[in-house]
């Protein structure tokens, strides 16, 4: 048969390996019914064309996106509501090519790596599908970028939204803990609002007249917290909302309801923190601070052209994470940064996801999991700093020292080891392929098992030693250019000590 352009769907049960591990003969042909009973019918029904049947498994192919992405959508609701699978879906659109009952092609592979990242009970699907569906008939939203294998790029993928789901993205979750989530429902009057709230549009249309009124009557708000709670949703009104900087929740006003409920509850409970901190007693005269991710000027030692590090929503910085809400890519001319999910902006001003923005010094950059400042570094070995406290912290006393390195000695403050490489892009020639055979990191190469001591003195006068002959350490303050610690170099309070990929800050005990 003549290659021709197809809608590949995968549904899959979650947990199959470990159900047939538990079941005799008759439980497995039972469960292997019921998949066939709720999924062949549906995708049938929507024009799904059965190529494989695995059992546990299937693969359709549709000629039309919009009813696979229906079927998928169907799929996962009817399983919710029957309560007795759990199954994945995902789908791809492309060129496929069927050859003696079975189908081969870019868009084949595309959906079975895209299903082996979809969560149990969830329908994913690609760009592909998503350019070439109805839009406005399928609830949907973005999930993020990732890496698949055997696919080249960063490919941006989707989730269908049933009617009994709302996932909340962690800009809204914070808004609920800290009540300051607000509800402007069509035909109620404006509330009270808090300081800084986080305003959610109910029962209004993107680019309607009313919405407009509505805006117009707030106080100037960051348009990165105005959130439209929506269902159906037409491709322009899409695209204009989320263009202006603003979020969309997408779900039914009942599955909104519920959503929220359900962090408020988890938010009742009681629970111990997970603050780490390091104290040597009451009498602390300064607390070490972990603050943030370094950046090392490239091109680096004709290894490393440029590379990225992921933000998450707690506020730590990843090599790569599919649960990224930003991404900063260091290059030779600027530092970028690229946010995966709604909700980001930069000193006031709401970035898209997807937009990518070159960094200036001084910039506040407001995320989920608070605001972090970038500091331009300019010349020398570091392009820069991203700089928020963390939870990470050690208080130190008048006198004593504390070591900084991958394995400090007791006491002391380890540093991120990151494994990984795929954060890394390489230079050419033959010492970058040495050095990425050898499993060269950034983290392993810029600092060392133990790196520095920080000597605290009195009145906030404190010390640092370096310890590596060969990882430097730094000092920084803000408008005043990098210090080499040489061996020994005073630090006072507010001031980083940078070493690797690391910034420590002094700071006041609290």
């Amino acid at each position: 048969m003549a290659t021709a352009t197809r809608t590949v769907l995968f549904t899959d049960l979650a947990n199959y390996t470990a159900s047939v591990s538990r079941a005799d003969r008759e439980g497995l042909r039972n469960l292997l019914a019921d998949h066939e009973k709720f999924v062949h019918p549906i995708l049938t029904r929507r024009g799904g064309r059965i190529v494989k049947n695995l059992g546990d498994a299937y693969m359709a192919l549709f000629d039309s996106a919009t009813d696979a992405a229906r079927a998928g959508l169907d799929v996962v609701e009817k399983v919710v509501q029957a309560g007795t699978l759990v199954i994945r879906v995902s789908c791809a659109t492309g060129d496929v090519e069927e050859i003696d009952g079975d189908a081969f092609g870019e868009a084949v592979n595309l959906a079975a790596r895209i299903n082996s990242k979809t969560p149990a009970g969830e329908f994913w699907f690609a760009e592909s599908t998503r350019m070439c569906m109805n839009q406005a008939e399928l609830p949907f939203e973005s999930v993020g970028h990732f890496q698949l294998k055997g696919i080249t790029g960063d490919i941006p993928t989707y989730r269908a939204v049933g009617r009994t789901r709302c996932w909340l993205p962690p800009a809204i979750v914070q808004a609920v803990k800290s009540r300051t989530l607000i509800h402007i429902r069509k035909g109620e009057p404006l509330p009270p609002l808090p300081p800084d709230p986080v305003l959610v549009f109910e029962g209004y249309r993107p680019g309607g007249k009313d919405l407009g009124e509505v805006i117009d009557a707030l106080p100037v708000l960051d348009p990165a917290r105005l959130w439209l709670s929506t269902y159906h949703v037409a491709p322009q009104d899409r695209y204009e909302w989320l263009q202006g900087g603003h979020g969309m929740l997408v779900g039914t006003p009942e599955a909104l309801t519920r959503a929220i409920a359900e962090v408020r509850l988890v938010e009742s409970r009681p629970s111990s923190s997970n603050t780490i901190i390091l104290d040597l007693g009451a009498a602390s005269e300064v607390e070490l601070v972990m603050a943030g991710l370094a950046l090392p000027a490239v091109p680096m030692a004709e290894v490393v052209a440029s590379y990225t590090y992921d933000l998450l929503p707690d506020g730590r910085w990843v090599n790569r994470s599919d649960q990224a809400v930003a991404r900063v890519d260091i290059g030779a001319s600027a530092v970028r940064l690229t946010p995966t999910v709604s909700g980001i902006s930069i000193d006031g001003r709401a970035v898209p996801p997807s937009q990518t923005v070159i960094l200036r010094h001084g910039n506040t950059i407001a995320t989920p999991g608070g605001a972090v400042t970038f500091y331009s570094i300019g010349q020398g070995p570091y392009a820069g700093l991203l700089v928020a406290d963390t939870a990470i912290r050690m208080g130190v006393g008048l006198g004593q020292t504390t070591e900084l390195g991958r394995e400090p000695n007791h006491p002391g403050m380890a540093l991120p080891d990151r494994r990984g490489q795929d954060n890394i892009r390489w230079c050419s020639g033959p010492r970058a392929a040495r050095a990425r055979e050898g499993g060269f990191t950034l983290d392993r190469a810029l600092a060392g098992r133990r790196q520095a001591v920080v000597e605290v003195g009195p009145q906030g006068t404190s010390t640092v030693r370096a310890l590596h002959d060969r990882c430097p350490t730094y000092i920084y303050s803000d408008g005043s250019p990098l210090r080499r610690v040489d061996p020994v170099a005073p630090v006072q309070l507010n001031e980083f000590v940078v070493t690797g990929t690391t910034v420590v800050a002094l700071r006041s005990p609290e």
